[in-house]
């Protein structure tokens, strides 16, 4: 069966990487640490994908500009305590070597920094799937269109030919933004009613279902 799409990009936190909680428990206690209003869970959720400074100033908005850098050092140091234990999905692994096998490209498009992606890939051993990235510290962030544009760029593949793999709202509307179709994660950071408001092609509750709408549709 002749393929739909020649190129499939992942975002990572929340929709590889059950990462979610681990986030948002970093952003509040980084918060905590330097006595800044901490943000209830549904505010530091809705950050998540976002580029951290975009982030930060997001959760926290009446923080002194001057506290967001001390702000990100402290959310680093959080996360860093704990990221090597975060696991990923139920089928993500799976999912990922089979479509790499089965002779698609694969990108990444990540509010993560490059520093972070890489340290993730390599942890999890699925660097090797992956033809190429773009990350929030070396381009502009969701939902600016810029990763995938520059995804499609360097791999030389048609916005009709790539899909966008999200779980976040910031996803779908970057997805829109560079007309390239997109699947929702309703497993990660952004409620599914929130993601379905936004019309994308399919809203998938687990791996086991998009892989399915995968073997089925792409």
């Amino acid at each position: 069966m002749n393929k739909r799409y020649d190129l499939i990009v992942f975002d990572w936190d929340g929709t590889v990487m059950d990462s979610t909680a681990v986030i948002v428990g970093s952003v509040q206690s980084a918060c905590r640490d330097l006595g800044l209003a901490v943000p209830d869970d549904e505010a530091a959720r809705h950050v998540i994908g976002l580029g951290l400074t975009q982030a930060l100033r997001h959760a926290v908005p009446d923080a002194p500009e001057s506290m967001y850098e001390p702000l990100a050092a402290r959310y680093r140091h959080h996360f860093l305590a704990q990221d090597r234990a975060i696991p990923l999905f139920g089928g993500a692994r799976e999912t990922i070597a089979e479509l790499h096998d089965a002779g698609y490209w694969l990108g990444i498009a990540t509010g993560k920094n490059q520093t972070g992606l890489d340290r993730a890939l390599e942890s999890t051993g699925l660097k090797k799937y992956f033809h190429a990235t773009r990350t929030a510290d070396r381009t502009f962030s969701k939902p600016d269109p810029a990763m995938l544009l520059e995804l499609m760029g360097e791999l030389a593949v048609s916005a009709e030919r790539t899909l966008m793999i999200g779980d976040t709202t910031h996803d779908v509307q970057m997805a829109q933004n560079a007309k390239v179709d997109v699947i929702a994660a309703g497993y990660g950071a952004h409620p599914p009613g929130q993601l379905r408001e936004l019309n994308p092609l399919a809203l998938v509750k687990d791996f086991a279902e998009l892989r399915a709408w995968l073997k089925a549709n792409a």
